[in-house]
């Protein structure tokens, strides 16, 4: 508990200053890109269990629905301004920018359905798990869609 706690904490701390430490525009593109990197191999574990790929463990199911939920906090600082310039290495659309609040929007959908995931992966019930698992992968489909290259 006091680790969970412990990296909350860590995880708001950071999402919270991490705009005002990014030295370069690059050093923010390369932290959201390694947010969303790392947010979508954990989710991938998720989506392995409730797509049967492979067996259903309730505590590894939680574990990385957590992470999940935790890095779905971080990436937005990383779309700040100046990163939306020509020649950066990026697969944002300007969308991104130029529809501020529906970006904004699907970041906090985002993090809505992820908190709903860990609260099914701590059910223990795989049904539970898959249902959110949807969701949530509905809210990424969207973004994507939306303000997604490719």
């Amino acid at each position: 508990m006091k680790i969970r706690f412990l990296a909350a904490a860590a995880v708001t701390l950071v999402a919270a200053s991490a705009q005002a430490q990014f030295a370069k525009v690059d050093d923010a593109v390369k932290y959201r890109q390694s947010a969303l990197f790392v947010m979508a191999q954990h989710f991938g574990r998720v989506a392995a269990m409730a797509n049967g790929r492979v067996p259903y463990d309730a505590a590894v199911a939680t574990q990385n629905a957590e992470l999940v939920a935790e890095m779905s906090r971080l990436p937005w600082q990383g779309f700040g301004p100046g990163t939306d310039k020509p020649g950066i290495p990026t697969r944002a659309k300007p969308e991104v920018w130029t529809e501020d609040g529906k970006f904004r929007a699907a970041a906090d959908q985002l993090q809505l359905e992820t908190s709903k995931l860990v609260a099914a992966a701590k059910t223990s019930n795989v049904d539970n798990l898959k249902q959110a698992f949807q969701a949530t992968a509905a809210a990424c489909k969207n973004c994507h869609d939306h303000f997604r290259k490719d």
